[in-house]
């Protein structure tokens, strides 16, 4: 009987429909030396998709969105809608943002066994944790140096 969750898709007595656990072939089988070139090349640039997409998520996608509830609020006259506006936009185009990425991983995996290498794991993981440290760096040295306290103690005049 086997009772290891990964066999079992979960801790449950019986397997739940589509929760079989993935089975990669041993070694992927190669093409041509040409179509192996065509594969890398395209996992490349799905690799530098994922990696724009994550970035929009450091700059580009916040600050439209506290654009457009700025609208919402010179508009209506409601800074609370405009907040809530924003704030709801912001985590769905987030959402949709991870579920994009998700696809251009998978994709990037399958891309990357054609190409010859024996991929079995995502790179999505990764991508976000160095983009998240990128941006929160530029966005330190910004807030400290460019816009911070140093902006507001120099001397005027």
């Amino acid at each position: 009987m086997k009772s290891d969750p990964t066999d079992t898709g979960g801790l449950f007595v019986g397997r739940r429909p589509g929760t079989k656990p993935v089975k990669y072939r041993d070694t992927p089988e190669y093409a041509g030396e040409r179509r192996q070139k065509i594969d890398r090349t395209m996992a490349a640039l799905t690799l530098a998709a994922l990696i724009f997409v994550a970035l929009l998520f450091w700059g580009p996608l916040p600050l439209a969105w506290l654009w457009i509830g700025s609208r919402v609020d010179y508009w209506t006259g409601s800074t609370f809608l405009g907040i809530t506006v924003a704030f709801f936009g912001l985590l769905l185009t987030l959402m949709a943002g991870l579920m994009v990425m998700r696809r251009l991983d998978i994709l990037w995996i399958l891309l990357r066994r054609a190409a010859g290498t024996d991929q079995r794991d995502g790179v999505m993981g990764r991508v976000f944790a160095v983009t998240a440290v990128v941006g929160a760096t530029l966005f330190t040295i910004w807030l400290l140096v460019i816009q911070g306290p140093g902006a507001s103690l120099a001397p005027t005049g």
